[in-house]
């Protein structure tokens, strides 16, 4: 493939030209596998595409990174950070505006954290075809801040406690979380359930959600702050966050 603006030969497809100072990938979607992850780079998209405009055609190529599972209790861990960096080190060869991620949790995961991107989550099943159909939607802002700096407010009493605290940092490690505001606790409800849940709760009319926790009868609900600007893109935030309680282990039904 070779650079967009001044045509110099890249070594693969959406490379950043440094000949240039120019990126000629757009986005690049991951899907990951227990044994392997494809990167797929999508270029940009005509300032006035044609009518017969066909979305495929922004496809530039895919990269394979393999990795050899492993199940040691030390060892396993040191292999699913290389291949999640294995990745990431590839991502940032393109410096692309959006990385998207299907598939496998654990080194997805550990992959978003190792990237400094505006990251999202997107369906297993045709990841590429599903970041093409929502193409055009509105790029969200990356807040680059540590966790515990994101909470705030006047209540520092959570459900919990501990357990609580975790739930409230999982949520607040989201990219586009501005901060978190933990609110008063309700202990005059009726439910019968042990262990700690939580939810986020639909977004409002300036992309803003509540995350509910509840641990037997008690209820807190806690103010999230993101960088979406409206509902619509504040409901993409809210189902990643709900995501990534589901994958922490706090979400409802889901019991830590």
């Amino acid at each position: 493939m070779n650079c967009r603006r001044c045509g110099s030969s890249l070594r693969k497809p959406g490379d950043y030209c440094l000949a240039c100072d120019t990126a000629n990938c757009e986005s690049v979607v991951i899907e990951f596998g227990a044994d392997r992850a494809t990167l797929t780079m999508l270029g940009f998209e005509p300032e006035h595409p044609p009518d017969d405009f066909d979305p495929a055609s922004l496809v530039l190529g895919e990269t394979t990174v393999t990795t050899v599972p492993d199940d040691g209790e030390r060892t396993a861990k040191v292999q699913l950070r290389n291949f999640a960096g294995r990745v990431a080190d590839e991502v940032r060869r393109k410096r692309p505006e959006t990385v998207y991620a299907a598939g496998e949790r654990e080194p997805l995961r550990e992959a978003r954290a190792q990237l400094h991107y505006e990251f999202y989550r997107v369906p297993d099943e045709d990841p590429v075809g599903a970041v093409l159909a929502r193409r055009g939607e509105p790029a969200l802002e990356v807040v680059d801040a540590p966790a515990e700096a994101k909470i705030g407010g006047s209540h520092s009493t959570l459900i919990g406690e501990r357990t609580g605290m975790k739930a409230i940092l999982a949520a607040a490690e989201h990219p586009h979380v501005k901060k978190v505001i933990p609110g008063p606790i309700d202990a005059g409800g009726s439910g019968s359930r042990t262990g700690l849940r939580a939810k986020v709760t639909r977004a409002d009319e300036h992309g803003n959600v509540r995350l509910l926790l509840r641990d037997g009868s008690s209820v807190q609900e806690n103010r999230v702050v993101t960088t979406a600007g409206d509902r619509e893109t504040g409901e993409r935030v809210r189902d990643d966050l709900n995501e990534v309680l589901q994958e922490s282990g706090f979400a409802e039904g889901g019991g830590r």
